[in-house]
C-alpha cells in the first residue's frame, strides 16, 4: 500500500546495472543519496567511507563512461549501501570483480550481513558461486525458472554430511525427475 515508502528500505544491485555514464561517480552516487533523503552529514561520511573501501579516490570524480566493467560494479554496490537499507538484494555482486575484490567483498559483507542481521534487517544474495554463497548465507533457497524448490539452513545441510554443492545438484535432479 505505501510502495514508495517501503522502496526507501531498499537497496538493490542488479546482475546488469544502468549508470548514468555522463555522470562522475561521486555525481551519481550523490544523486541516489538525493533520492533517498540521506543527510548531507551522512552522505558524506558514508561517500568517504566507501571511497576509501573500494579503492575509487583516484577514479570518483571522473565521468562513470571512463570506467571499468569492475569499477562500475563496485559504483552500483556504493549506491546500493548508501542509505543504510533494512533489505539488501545483491543479485550476482561479485560480477566483473577482480580476485581481490571479490575476496574483500566476501569478508566485508560477511561482517556486514551478521551486523545487518542482528539489527533486525535482511540480506538477499544471489549468485552461482556456491563457495560465495556457503561462505555468506545462513540460509539457502534454491530456485529453479522462478520456482522456490527448496528452503534450508546452512546448518542443516551441513548436518546432512553433503557439500552445499552436492544438495543443489540433488535438489535440482530430484525435480527433474518428478
Amino acid at each position: 500500500k505505501n510502495s514508495v515508502e517501503a522502496k526507501y528500505n531498499i537497496g538493490y544491485v542488479p546482475d546488469h546495472y544502468a549508470l548514468y555514464e555522463k555522470l562522475t561517480g561521486r555525481e551519481y552516487i550523490n544523486y541516489i543519496a538525493d533520492i533517498y533523503e540521506v543527510s548531507q552529514e551522512e552522505r558524506n561520511n558514508r561517500i568517504e567511507k566507501y571511497i576509501r573501501i573500494f579503492e575509487l579516490e583516484t577514479s570518483i570524480d571522473s565521468k562513470i563512461r571512463t570506467y571499468s566493467h569492475g569499477m562500475k560494479q563496485k559504483l552500483a554496490i556504493i549506491s546500493a549501501f548508501i542509505h543504510s537499507p533494512k533489505l539488501l538484494i545483491l543479485d550476482e555482486p561479485t560480477n566483473h570483480l577482480d580476485i581481490w575484490m571479490i575476496n574483500w567483498l566476501e569478508k566485508y559483507l560477511i561482517k556486514w550481513n551478521k551486523q545487518h542481521a542482528a539489527e533486525g534487517n535482511i540480506v538477499f544474495f544471489s549468485s552461482h558461486l556456491i563457495d560465495i554463497v556457503e561462505k555468506l548465507c545462513g540460509r539457502i533457497a534454491i530456485i529453479k525458472k522462478g520456482q522456490i524448490k527448496c528452503v534450508k539452513s546452512v546448518d542443516e545441510i551441513e548436518a546432512s554430511g553433503i557439500s552445499l554443492e552436492q544438495f543443489y545438484l540433488n535438489t535440482i535432479e530430484n525435480d527433474e525427475e518428478q
